[in-house]
């Protein structure tokens, strides 16, 4: 009888198997999108890239101070490029954890659930902002106030787009830090609470250090963002490549760099026209290197809620 039983579901499955087979098809081959896609950028990059360092060397690249690839006395040292990227970059992690933070902290712990249904989609909202309207928002809003606090600001600075940025990567770092610090065992709670503390020093002392990995990663992901972020900075940063950490003067990073020469009248093939690939190709790696630590802590978080 059994074996009986067991033809019949092999006849049954026989068909069934086959017919899922084109579904099967279709669905492997929407997630090689992403990986072919990825292969055809590096390998665009890497042919470019190459072709610009043939004439200028590493040395050169990365020991040069000066970023001057369209000036008749040409430089190729890419840290003033690097210096604006990474200055703005700061800016907007220093606003955008603390408030992401605060933010998380009160809709996971503080908010009463149907608040929280409410006030969560709210405030993921500004990640569908358009980034030209943050430019242009920094650089007629959010400059002229800061200068009119901070003195010697220029009307293109690191600081507005920095905070700007901030803004924009705060719905990222408030909403992956919160669902960490939701996830959060409530027996751990529970376990402070009977020990006698208080709601504020349990979030303080036992959740936020239980939820620190996806914490973590929330910030490393807002950093990458901010880091890739092309039309804040190109609009309200300006265009002046230079080596500094003083955010109250124009600087240019990587990305506006790239839109600068993309737009210009630059022939392509020239080794000018090969800087951008060159540029992308360093963007391409620090963005990579900041989504593989972010991975790597994400599954952390999901190795400890599953123990």
């Amino acid at each position: 009888m059994r074996a009986h039983r067991t033809a019949i579901y092999a006849s049954l499955e026989a068909p069934r198997a086959l017919s899922e087979r084109p579904v099967a098809a279709f669905l492997l081959a929407c997630a090689l999108v992403s990986v072919v896609t990825t292969a055809g950028i590096v390998i665009v990059l890497l042919r470019e890239a190459l072709g610009f360092f043939r004439e200028v060397s590493l040395s050169d690249f990365l020991g040069d101070r000066e970023w001057t690839p369209l000036f008749a006395d040409k430089h190729f040292g890419i840290w003033p490029l690097l210096s604006g990227t990474l200055l703005t970059t700061v800016i907007a992690v220093v606003v955008a954890v603390p408030l992401g933070l605060l933010a998380a902290m009160y809709l996971s712990e503080f908010v009463s659930t149907s608040a929280r249904r409410i006030l969560k989609p709210v405030l993921e909202v500004l990640a569908g902002v358009p980034t030209v309207v943050y430019g242009y928002f920094a650089l007629m809003f959010v400059t002229p106030v800061l200068q009119k606090v901070v003195p010697g600001l220029a009307g293109f600075n690191a600081l507005g787009p920095g905070v700007v940025m901030g803004i924009m990567i705060l719905p990222i770092v408030a909403s992956l830090s919160e669902d960490a610090i939701f996830a959060v065992a409530p027996s751990l709670r529970e376990g402070a609470y009977a020990l006698g503390g208080t709601k504020l020093g349990t979030v303080f002392r036992v959740v936020l250090p239980s939820a620190f990995s996806g914490i973590a990663a929330s910030v490393v992901l807002g950093l990458s963002r901010a880091i890739g972020e092309t039309m804040i900075v190109a609009i309200a940063a300006g265009q002046q490549p230079r080596l500094t950490l003083d955010p109250r003067v124009p600087v240019e990073t990587m990305t506006a760099y790239i839109v600068q020469v993309s737009l210009g009248d630059t022939p392509t093939g020239t080794l000018e026209y090969r800087t951008i690939f060159a540029v992308g190709l360093s963007l391409f790696v620090m963005t990579l290197v900041s989504n593989l630590v972010s991975h790597r802590l994400r599954q952390r978080v999901l190795k400890g809620g599953a123990q």
